[in-house]
């Protein structure tokens, strides 16, 4: 029976966890990349203007918006690609995620020309009545 010693054995179980660290690293990198080249094929979709938010066309500056989400994505997919820093990743997301809330807050505010009409109409009938 070989005999080792305890600096030998703590050396091996931190190269197993250094393998495992990288197996793992390697896993989340990859499903990282495959979401965010999701998120960035979205906003190019938005940007293009394929792509309608709550039933009406982008503007233009909305769609300058989006572009500036898919070129942010973008950076990031180069990022994770090249090199995995939890930290400046998560900073990253957090920077995208704020992008991407401002480009849809104006979404949500905008109204369309008919539902201004319609609100119109509805003042003026409850207003005559």
């Amino acid at each position: 029976m070989a005999k080792f010693s305890r600096p030998f054995l703590i050396i091996r179980r931190i190269a197993k966890l250094k393998e495992n660290v990288k197996i793992n690293t390697q896993k989340i990198r990859e499903n990282l990349l495959s979401n965010l080249t999701s998120i960035f094929e979205s906003a190019v979709k938005f940007a293009k203007g394929k792509t309608t938010i709550n039933g009406h066309e982008l503007t233009l500056k909305e769609r300058e918006k989006w572009v500036r989400v898919a070129a942010y994505t973008a950076q990031v997919i180069n990022s994770v690609a090249s090199g995995f820093d939890e930290r400046q990743i998560d900073v990253q997301l957090d920077e995208l995620e704020r992008l991407v809330n401002e480009a849809k807050a104006k979404a949500k505010t905008k109204k369309t020309k008919r539902q201004v009409k319609g609100a119109k109409k509805e003042k003026v009938s409850k207003g005559s009545s």
